[in-house]
């Protein structure tokens, strides 16, 4: 191995696949054989059988897909709204100034913590959940875009002066290119940092979604339903982050991603 050595893919995959082969393993070895009890870890095929139960006659599809729906809800509107003020922080240093100091004390509150009041705002239905993910993504996204945005190298700006772009131009034509690829990056993070938020909505005041079932299965002492909960959101965020990742490289050749 050396330092910053790019993996051939063929290795890459083997690898990442290696790892949950190992995994795998070791879960097998603990449950199979007897040295953890089932009643607090379920082995890998009781798992699996109460997988296929819980989409043949439970209806967890209904379940993902409305968790998706209000991960991308609140994702969205997040983004919406703190990818543009991320850059006018970025680009302009008098609204950083003016936000900045509300902003890096607000990302430092936990999303959860407001779930009591969002109950008292907004009910149980649909709009506190998405509030709750709002509110978790939002402020770290408005500052790291702010960062990403505010750390363009000035030799371009000075070229871009010299060429004769005006303070607009500054924006469309170097700023927002040259911090695009980082911000797709951000964006990509966040939203996995969204399906832990979905997930600690879910668990209070929800009916409905992966969080509830994990809920209910906790009550149940079901290990293998609320593993199979757990497995299923790390699968949906890995295929996400591989989309995420193409379309990342597809619109931002240029860039290393």
């Amino acid at each position: 191995m050396t330092p910053l050595k790019p993996v051939a893919p063929g290795h890459k995959l083997a690898l990442g696949l290696g790892f949950f082969v190992l995994f795998v393993t070791a879960w097998s070895i603990a449950t199979f054989g007897g040295f953890v009890s089932k009643t607090f870890l379920a082995d890998p095929l009781t798992m699996v059988r109460e997988g296929y139960l819980l989409f043949a006659k439970y209806g967890f599809a209904k379940d993902v897909a409305l968790t998706i729906w209000r991960v991308l809800g609140g994702f969205v509107l997040a983004a919406a709204v703190a990818v543009p003020l991320g850059i006018a922080m970025g680009s302009y240093k008098p609204i950083e100034a003016f936000f900045e100091p509300f902003v890096s004390f607000a990302r430092y509150l936990p999303a959860s913590a407001f779930i009591p009041l969002l109950i008292l705002w907004a009910g149980i239905g649909e709009l506190q959940k998405l509030l709750v993910i709002f509110i978790g993504s939002f402020f770290q996204l408005v500052l790291m875009v702010a960062v990403q945005v505010g750390s363009t190298r000035r030799d371009l700006v000075e070229a871009a002066y010299t060429l004769g772009a005006n303070d607009w131009g500054i924006v469309k034509r170097v700023l927002i290119p040259y911090s695009a690829p980082q911000i797709a990056e951000t964006l990509r993070l966040v939203l996995g940092w969204a399906w832990t938020y979905v997930i600690v909505a879910e668990l209070i005041g929800a009916s409905n979604g992966i969080g509830h079932m994990i809920t209910d299965s906790q009550a149940l002492l079901a290990t293998d339903q609320i593993i199979f909960g757990i497995i299923t959101i790390g699968a949906i965020g890995l295929v996400s982050d591989v989309v995420f990742k193409r379309a990342n490289r597809a619109l931002f050749g240029w860039a290393t991603l």
